[in-house]
């Protein structure tokens, strides 16, 4: 995207005392999708305990980390405040298990493209969300929407071919939207060691061999806690996102230097070119080596293993339930039916559903606990 467009929208909007990207960031908030993330999956299911993680409180963790990030490197705070909250927006009830079933359903009915979140959730933000007349979705600034189409890599992907060519999906987006991608990333690895110790479904001695945790443990025993401190989790997890932030600003300052003048987008500049906006390559592969021990540990136990499980067959069969009969869809749904295919407005509706009303419309049409 041309720099010039950035405050662009779809529709022409009176702006008021806002500025455009603190609207977006209004706009997003009072969404019903962004307050149904309360009771949407991070990684524990939601009714497990009122402690863990869901998809709200992630978002939020995101915001504030990629607020602090982008006031330290001199990028548009409010920007990336608006990616922030809007990124998780397209997830489905029980976290990636849940997309990853849609995506199997839907290709299996003849869908080439299937369902992706950060697609899932421009088409929030641009069709999903009724809130004005004249207009579908939220109307958000050009920047905004392409920092939640865009704030992972690769940006390009098959089902985006319709895309408006001015999100430029060849090229890089704002140095704001790759500051929300590692904050986005910062915050999950952060907190789901935090629930997981908490849960007791991983232990420190699955951890502290790893070369970043060794790190994060030496600076809380400068502290004089200990591994059996009851304060312990709670320094750890603090200092793991202290070095993380530090490290990612000092190794990003100069970059974004770099393209100050071409703030807030950086869409001109083709996504082959590798800008340094991260984390010195020893420490990526650090990071790599707590996700790996993550995934090895936390995410594939038995525990989470089987309510994922239970989540996949309770979306499966919504699914099959749902195209079988549409009388089962709630009116306002069933008339989307007349401008958009069965399987895709399905997909949409199961995808806003929060856990416990996925679980509840599950046993309200088969009768019967999962």
């Amino acid at each position: 995207m041309n720099p010039a467009n950035a405050n662009m929208r779809f529709y022409k909007f009176k702006e008021d005392f806002r500025d455009s990207f603190a609207r977006d960031r209004d706009r997003v908030l009072h969404s019903s999708s962004f307050r149904r993330l309360e009771y949407k999956t991070q990684v524990f299911l939601n009714h497990e305990g009122d402690y863990f993680r869901t998809r709200l409180t992630h978002s939020l963790e995101v915001s504030q980390i990629a607020r602090t990030l982008a006031r330290s490197l001199g990028l548009n705070e409010t920007l990336c405040e608006a990616i922030a909250l809007s990124h998780d927006l397209g997830h489905t009830p029980f976290g990636h298990i849940g997309g990853d079933t849609l995506d199997e359903l839907l290709k299996e009915d003849g869908h080439e493209f299937g369902f992706e979140h950060n697609f899932q959730s421009f088409r929030v933000l641009t069709k999903l969300e009724k809130r004005y007349a004249g207009f579908d979705g939220l109307n958000l600034t050009f920047a905004t929407l392409e920092g939640v189409l865009k704030h992972s890599y690769p940006y390009k992907k098959n089902f985006l071919h319709s895309i408006d060519e001015r999100f430029a999906l060849d090229k890089h987006p704002s140095l704001e939207a790759m500051v929300v991608d590692r904050a986005d990333e910062i915050a999950y690895i952060s907190h789901d060691i935090d629930d997981g110790i908490k849960y007791g479904l991983i232990s420190w001695d699955d951890l502290l061999d790893l070369k970043l945790c060794k790190l994060v443990n030496e600076k809380v025993s400068l502290e004089g806690i200990g591994v059996g401190h009851e304060l312990y989790r709670h320094r750890f997890v603090a200092e793991l996102i202290t070095i993380l932030v530090s490290e990612f600003i000092s190794f990003s300052i100069d970059c974004a230097s770099s393209y100050a003048s071409s703030k807030p987008m950086c869409a001109t500049i083709d996504s082959s070119v590798n800008l340094k906006i991260g984390f010195a390559s020893e420490l990526e592969t650090a990071i790599k080596e707590v996700k790996k021990r993550l995934y090895q540990k936390l995410y594939r136990h038995e525990k989470i293993v089987k309510k994922m499980y239970s989540g996949k067959q309770c979306v499966k069969s919504l699914y099959e339930a749902l195209k079988s009969d549409s009388y089962l869809l709630p009116n306002h749904q069933r008339v989307l039916l007349d401008v958009r295919p069965i399987h895709r407005v399905i997909s949409d509706y199961i995808a806003s559903m929060t856990d416990r009303y996925a679980m509840k419309n599950y046993h309200e049409i088969y009768g019967f606990n999962l």
